[in-house]
């Protein structure tokens, strides 16, 4: 879970900051926006996660930062996260939330390190 949870973040850092893969909606991002901020989360937190280095910390940074993605982007469009469009911010505080608490498993560089 925690690496394809890393997997999927990724693309969205990828995707604002280097336009891999092009979504018009990040065309004109500004890096110094909150969307160009949060790419960098994205990117350098899904790459950490994915390989579970500093796996807690940086896992509980990105569940606030997806909290803070639905209640900014999300929660003034309405109440329900299906209408509002916010279930994956929701689903993502949640389960780094649980990887913060959790921890990154045995397949991680954390794990080896504590060997």
């Amino acid at each position: 879970m925690r690496i394809v949870t890393g997997l999927l973040l990724l693309q969205h850092g990828t995707a604002k900051l280097f336009k891999i893969p092009v979504v018009p909606t990040f065309a004109n991002l500004s890096i110094t926006s909150l969307p160009g901020l949060a790419g960098i989360l994205e990117l350098v937190g899904g790459v950490l996660i994915i390989l579970g280095l500093f796996t807690r910390s940086t896992a509980f940074i990105l569940s606030g930062m997806t909290a803070f993605a639905y209640f900014i982007a999300h929660a003034p469009r309405g109440f329900y996260p299906i209408l509002n469009g916010g279930e994956l911010a929701a689903l993502y505080c949640f389960v780094f939330l649980y990887i913060a608490a959790a921890g990154p498993g045995p397949w991680s560089i954390d794990a080896a390190r504590k060997k």
